[in-house]
């Protein structure tokens, strides 16, 4: 199983912090959430990875070059002259990788100390397309899953936007995605298919197109867990304070 960590984002909603850095470079006290989520993931062993970069790139770059990859193999997915979407990203990277084995998928601002072993052994005895990680939490937008744990759509229940048209929400389950997900080779291969002329886009409508054509499963770790999105000024100050009592979970 190879890795690809998303870290092109523009980090918006962390500005000014991100007028002069990438948001993957932003630290949750004094260390880079870059490293934090490649530590993480090379604990569980997976140690090739892919990082795409748009926004100051070179600082990555060369972050990445001065720390010998923090012992990874690691290869840079550019983005610089085209932001492509997590859907456009991932495309990018199973063609540069070959989609002949699973890849694991984590956002550069994703803070979470549950088991990336685990997530990696149910995805594989489960026999899913895609693992996605997912929990009771609230948000605005959930994808829906069935009493088999498969995803069956997608809502936002801010607008009242359902997807597919039609399906009736309160027959599903609403579980928040946690930005950490596996997709097998077919999986990957079905994504490229779906791409078909358009480079930018999202990867959310691919698995609403898919629900009903791979087995889009949900996965929610067995023991409690700490999550963080860092991509916001409040959730990044929590999870700095959070930190300074629980630096050796991560």
């Amino acid at each position: 199983m190879k890795a690809m960590i998303f870290a092109a984002g523009l980090g918006t909603r962390l500005r000014p912090l991100t007028d002069e850095l990438p948001k993957a470079m932003v630290d949750i006290n004094g260390v880079p959430m870059l490293r934090l989520v490649i530590e993480k993931l090379k604990a569980a062993g997976l140690t090739n990875m892919m990082v795409n970069v748009h926004h100051f790139p070179d600082i990555i770059i060369k972050y990445l070059g001065d720390n010998d990859n923090f012992g990874a193999d690691i290869i840079i997915s550019d983005e610089r002259e085209r932001l492509l979407d997590t859907g456009g990203g991932l495309v990018k990277a199973a063609r540069r990788y070959g989609a002949s084995e699973d890849i694991l998928v984590h956002n550069a601002d994703i803070l979470t100390d549950f088991s990336i072993e685990e997530m990696i052994e149910h995805h594989k005895s489960s026999g899913n397309d895609v693992t996605l990680l997912v929990a009771e939490r609230h948000t605005s937008r959930y994808f829906l899953f069935d009493e088999n744990r498969f995803m069956a759509g997608w809502c936002n229940v801010s607008s009242g936007e359902v997807k597919p048209a039609g399906l009736d929400i309160n027959s599903f389950s609403r579980l928040a995605f946690g930005g950490v997900h596996i997709l097998s080779p077919r999986a990957l291969d079905r994504l490229m298919d779906y791409q078909a002329g358009k480079d930018v886009f999202s990867i959310t409508p691919f698995y609403i197109c898919n629900c009903c054509n791979l087995k889009i499963g949900a996965y929610m770790p067995s023991e409690s867990y700490s999550w963080f999105d860092v991509g916001k000024p409040e959730t990044l100050n929590a999870a700095r304070v959070y930190m300074k009592g629980n630096s050796s979970l991560f």
